[in-house]
């Protein structure tokens, strides 16, 4: 069956104006640029009244759509739907563009055609302004063909992506949830470190490590092949764990030859220098024998340390206050080899520690299988999308 195209701006109305006779005591809903989330949806909501927003800010009412139109908020895919806004009336940041449907377009609708990869991809190339402040133009909102099936039929469609999409939030609950209880384990099992409740000795981590080191700084892209040995840089490290959807490559000659000193191998520590300092990860067998990029390498002591108890350490608020901050109590924004050697950890018996390295495999265990489904249902949510707006669900 064929589905009639419209231009968005034949059936919605794009940036309405505010109307006039408001007073200005009347109690109405502000939502500034950080109330909507990138999930698609108004997180958080602030009561003002009329007379101290109707002036620089962005008017809309309960049911219109929101698209942030400025860079990077519109790329990171913050819209939303306003039908759940506690008041008629509502106002916010002047970077968001507002879409009203017309009575033969379901809101809901309209969201999910806006709220999609397809749509940025294509709203992307037509933005406007200097780098770092682009923005959509409203014009292009208004030209854009949208598929229209009938009413009723737009909102079949949004349902299933309804629920398409509360699957997939609900499984990401459940990994925030999982990534949570490493902290909560930790705290569990040493207690509060940032007073050492506990009273376990306290030791310099030099003293528990073989090998305390910075990757390679001096011209490592000199060294860049196409293929062979991975070298981990900042960006690839994430906490308690790698993302190597981009990395670069030394040699293998190079990197078993003038770049020796600088590989990293399984029970290692990395950890970020500058930028996110102190974020770590353990190195796995799948990165034994690897390099490492402008980021701090730590080889513990395994008689004395467990490098999982460290990284997790490290990862957690009281230990990059440990480690980050100087005697003065500032916080750096770079962390060198020197001031990690003279970090004063406190150090459970090695048993305990290893106890916590159990409890953390298995939680990871369950946090890849949960990320894998997560995985699982974007798929699924972006492939409706792309049946529903291409006429096939």
């Amino acid at each position: 069956m064929s589905v009639r195209a419209a231009r968005l701006g034949d059936v919605c109305e794009v940036n309405p104006r505010t109307p006039k006779g408001i007073s200005d005591d009347t109690v109405v809903s502000f939502l500034p640029m950080s109330a909507v989330s990138e999930g698609g949806f108004v997180s958080s909501e602030e009561t003002r009244t009329f007379g101290t927003v109707k002036k620089g800010y962005t008017y809309f009412e309960r049911g219109d759509v929101l698209v942030a139109k400025i860079t990077p908020c519109f790329e990171n895919g913050k819209a939303a739907p306003t039908d759940k806004i506690t008041n008629q009336l509502g106002f916010g940041s002047t970077e968001f563009h507002v879409v009203r449907p017309s009575r033969e377009v379901d809101a809901k609708y309209v969201f999910y055609l806006l709220w999609n990869d397809k749509f940025r991809a294509v709203a992307g190339k037509g933005m406007t302004g200097s780098a770092g402040q682009k923005r959509v133009p409203a014009d292009l909102l208004k030209r854009l063909e949208i598929p229209l099936p009938p009413l009723d039929e737009q909102k079949r469609i949004a349902a299933i992506l309804d629920k398409a999409d509360l699957l997939r939030q609900k499984r990401r609950q459940a990994i925030a949830l999982l990534d949570n209880l490493t902290q909560s384990i930790f705290l569990e099992m040493f207690g509060d470190l940032r007073i050492n409740e506990r009273k376990w000795p306290v030791e310099n981590l030099d003293a528990l490590c073989k090998r305390i080191t910075v990757g390679i700084v001096v011209k490592p892209a000199s060294y860049y092949q196409d293929q062979g040995v991975i070298a981990i840089r900042s960006q690839n490290i994430e906490v308690e764990g790698f993302n190597l959807r981009e990395v670069v490559y030394f040699s293998k000659e190079d990197n078993e030859g003038p770049l020796a000193k600088t590989r990293i191998f399984a029970g290692d520590v990395v950890i970020v220098r500058t930028g996110q300092p102190g974020k770590a990860a353990v190195v796995d067998h799948q990165l034994d024998g690897s390099n490492a990029i402008d980021v701090l390498i730590v080889t513990p002591d395994f008689s004395k340390i467990d490098p999982q108890f460290f990284s997790t350490f490290i990862n957690s608020p009281v230990g990059k206050q440990i480690v980050l901050s100087e005697q003065r109590g500032q916080i750096q924004q770079h962390l060198n080899v020197g001031s990690l050697k003279k970090a004063a950890i406190p150090l459970p018996p090695l048993v305990n520690q290893q106890h916590f390295t159990a409890a953390w495999r298995k939680l990871r265990t369950n946090l890849a299988m949960s990320t894998n489904h997560r995985d699982n249902l974007e798929f699924l949510f972006a492939s409706l999308q792309h049946r529903a707006f291409s006429g096939q669900l």
